[in-house]
């Protein structure tokens, strides 16, 4: 059996395998920061209208 095809085979789903995980990971940080975001602007509009007494 040859070992070049099955060396190139092993080699591609490594590096497509890493990559996918990475884009995933990228993905749900993402989606994590942006939570992360609108929960703060959130308490800050609370603490807004608390501090001036609006209703």
């Amino acid at each position: 059996m040859e070992w070049v095809p099955v060396f190139l085979v092993t080699f591609k789903l490594i590096v497509f395998g890493t990559g996918m995980f990475f884009a995933i990971k990228w993905h749900y940080d993402r989606e994590q920061e942006e939570k992360a975001k609108k929960e703060k602007q959130k308490r800050e509009q609370e603490q807004a209208e608390k501090d001036t007494g609006a209703p």
